[in-house]
């Protein structure tokens, strides 16, 4: 038998044993999100198990199309279609998995009170609105366009607040987000990222089906990860 003939018929062994499936198709994602898109609560990358389908959508759309920069996820994505990348976004929304433990963080009494203001009521005086009023009560997102704010690591968290407010990271208009972190100070963003990293994610961690009231601003990104959908 020559060494062709046998990678081939490897290859074919391989095609029959793995199955074609989203779940399999989408395993290089555990790479950097870990298993199952959980992640860990440290570092740079993100959980993506349980999050709103809309919202993941619409976040691989924006790497796809430029909006966000991160080389490795344009690298993946930049040459699958909206179809595909909703079939991606659908199948990691409806895995519900535990979370770890939140992470230990550096920060002063001061510094975590300041923090949970900022989250749990905000700063009228810089007209922030509090964080809850559009990332649910529980701050676990709010189905099926807006992600949860707990559960995930500082360093990505201070990461993306520090894209926003040097124009990095954009979504369509109007991007309600970087209004809101061009009216803090880099001290009120730490202060925030503080407290949400030390939180513990609710046992029941799945997103909320709707606000309790109106949402303080218009946001782009809304309607945006509802575009495209069958």
């Amino acid at each position: 038998m020559t060494c062709v003939a046998a990678l081939s018929g490897i290859s074919a062994i391989a095609r029959e044993s793995i199955p074609d499936t989203i779940a399999e198709r989408t395993v290089a994602c555990a790479a950097c999100h870990g298993k199952e898109g959980r992640a860990t609560s440290e570092g740079f990358f993100p959980r993506i198990a349980g999050k709103p389908a809309d919202y993941l959508y619409s976040q691989l759309i924006n790497f796809r199309d430029g909006r966000r920069h991160y080389l490795p996820m344009t690298y993946m994505v930049d040459h699958l279609s909206d179809a595909y990348l909703r079939e991606m976004a659908t199948y990691f929304s409806t895995l519900r998995l535990p979370y770890p433990l939140p992470q230990a963080v550096a920060a002063s009494r001061a510094q975590l009170q300041r923090g949970q203001r900022l989250v749990m009521k905000g700063d009228m005086t810089i007209n922030v609105p509090a964080c809850i009023a559009c990332h649910g009560e529980k701050l676990t997102g709010v189905a099926p366009s807006t992600p949860g704010l707990v559960g995930l690591p500082r360093d990505y968290l201070n990461a993306q607040f520090g894209s926003w407010r040097n124009k990095a990271r954009r979504t369509v208009a109007p991007d309600c987000m970087a209004k809101i972190i061009a009216r803090l100070s880099p001290e009120d963003i730490a202060a925030a990222t503080a407290w949400l990293a030390s939180q513990t994610v609710p046992t029941d961690s799945a997103p909320a089906t709707s606000l309790p009231g109106k949402r303080p601003m218009s946001c782009g990104s809304i309607s945006q990860g509802r575009a495209g959908q069958p």
